[in-house]
């Protein structure tokens, strides 16, 4: 494991920066998380007991000190007492979930993952890292999908800590970062995808929800790697057209429906009419020449597709009179 230290730009491959920060003298914190010295359990719990007999001891000694007036039982006290109060520096309790990233003295010693009573460096500065899945929804972003349409989507990420060292030293605030970098996530992937109504039957916001959503959560996760943070899943939460394009769109669906509509009325009709003549002659109920057909046809149509009820009309005469 690489201590923590400030990287400098790459250098150049052909002319052209590798990975190089924009600035005069970018540099990046590059620390990775490792296990700090820590002992738990009845172990912790037993040199805890030794610590307060030490302090008690010291407490005694100095009693005795001044009723016999001997300096060396004072000092052996004063001694006692300083290791029992360095001993119980090193003292901490963690909860489930949580952890403690240790420094001594400024240097990134290492991460605590012990629960309960746990015995690390003393005299270091520890701090607390959850490591609790967490989840956020980001503000309602408008933007233009694929096809130029004004949209309003947000989406919900869970996320959770993976390496501790990073997510302490490696960025400012990594809560603050995640959030940033999800919603320039879901801003670019959803400027990928049409919001609806592809021809070439490319994924849509609104009908490729689970493929989006994977697409999400794999950028804000490419996005936050440097800080430590895992991706767990990505969900959008409210996708809607803009309102200065909603009812525009909305009669553009309607229309769409409708015309499906009568395209499967009139795909019905046409199969049943065929069905019709099909029966007619192969039963040799009546023989029709093109021109009834025709006829036949055009009154089977009209009831079939029309929208208000038919009116029959019975004709005695003959269809060429």
């Amino acid at each position: 494991m690489s201590e923590p230290s400030t990287v400098p730009p790459q250098e150049s491959v052909g002319g052209e920066p590798v990975g190089q920060p924009v600035g005069h003298a970018g540099t990046r914190v590059d620390v990775a998380e490792r296990l700090a010295w820590s002992v738990g359990g009845g172990a912790a719990f037993l040199v805890l007991l030794l610590a307060i007999a030490a302090l008690i001891g010291a407490i005694a000694l100095f009693g005795v000190a001044d009723s016999q007036g001997t300096d060396w039982l004072g000092g052996v006290g004063v001694v006692v007492l300083l290791a029992g109060i360095l001993v119980f520096t090193g003292f901490a309790v963690i909860s489930p979930g949580t952890t403690r990233v240790v420094q001594f003295f400024g240097r990134y010693v290492g991460t605590v993952r012990h629960t309960g009573l746990v015995l690390t460096v003393p005299l270091s500065t520890r701090r607390n890292v959850s490591v609790r899945v967490r989840n956020f929804e980001t503000s309602e972003l408008k933007v233009n999908d694929a096809d130029g349409n004004p949209i309003n989507i947000a989406a919900i990420v869970v996320w959770q800590v993976a390496d501790t060292a990073k997510a302490t030293f490696a960025v400012q605030d990594y809560v603050d970062f995640v959030r940033v970098q999800s919603e320039s996530a879901l801003r670019h992937v959803a400027m990928s995808h049409p919001y609806d109504h592809a021809d070439d039957n490319t994924n849509t916001l609104r009908g490729a929800t689970e493929v989006v959503s994977g697409e999400i959560a794999a950028e804000v996760a490419a996005r936050v790697v440097i800080a430590g943070l895992e991706v767990v899943e990505a969900r959008i939460s409210k996708l809607a057209y803009a309102p200065e394009i909603a009812q525009a769109m909305l009669q553009r669906q309607q229309a769409g429906a409708i015309i499906a509509a009568r395209s499967r009325i009139v795909e019905g009709a046409v199969s049943m009419v065929e069905d019709a003549l099909a029966r007619l002659e192969a039963d040799s109920i009546v023989v029709l020449d093109d021109e009834r057909k025709a006829a036949m046809v055009s009154n089977l149509l009209v009831v079939l597709c029309g929208e208000a009820r038919a009116t029959p009309v019975v004709n005695t005469g003959s269809l060429y009179t």
